[in-house]
Parts: C-alpha cells; structure tokens; sequence
C-alpha cells in the first residue's frame, strides 16, 4: 500500500472518530445548544468522510497492487 493511501486511510479512520463523538451528543438528552453544534460539525465531518472516501477510492485505483 502506498505512503498515500494510508495516510488517506488514517485520515479518514481519525474523521470517524471525530463523528462518532459528535453523533453520541446527538443521541443524548436533547440539549438545544450542544444539539446544533453537534449536528452542524457532523454535517461537516460527514463531507469530509465522502471526500475521503472518493480520495482513497481515485488512489486505489491509479496505486500500483503489491
């Protein structure tokens, strides 16, 4: 696997955590304030995962197999 792809991988698997705290906000007792906070940055984080993934998708395809 190239230096590329895994650090695409890393990266992507760092954003999943990142969403992960963020969804378990969302699924506590409603509190309005940290509620839009939360929803917003997983909103982004989400894009940023979609992004990756079509990254790590491009690279595996043009990455030499080992």
């Amino acid at each position: 696997m190239s230096e590329r792809l895994e650090t695409l991988k890393k990266a992507r698997e760092r954003m999943i955590e990142d969403r992960d705290a963020h969804a378990k906000v969302l699924a506590a007792p409603f509190d309005r304030d940290k509620a839009e906070r939360a929803r917003n940055k997983f909103i982004e984080i989400q894009m940023l995962v979609d992004a990756l993934d079509r990254a790590i998708s491009g690279e595996e395809v043009f990455s030499p197999r080992g």
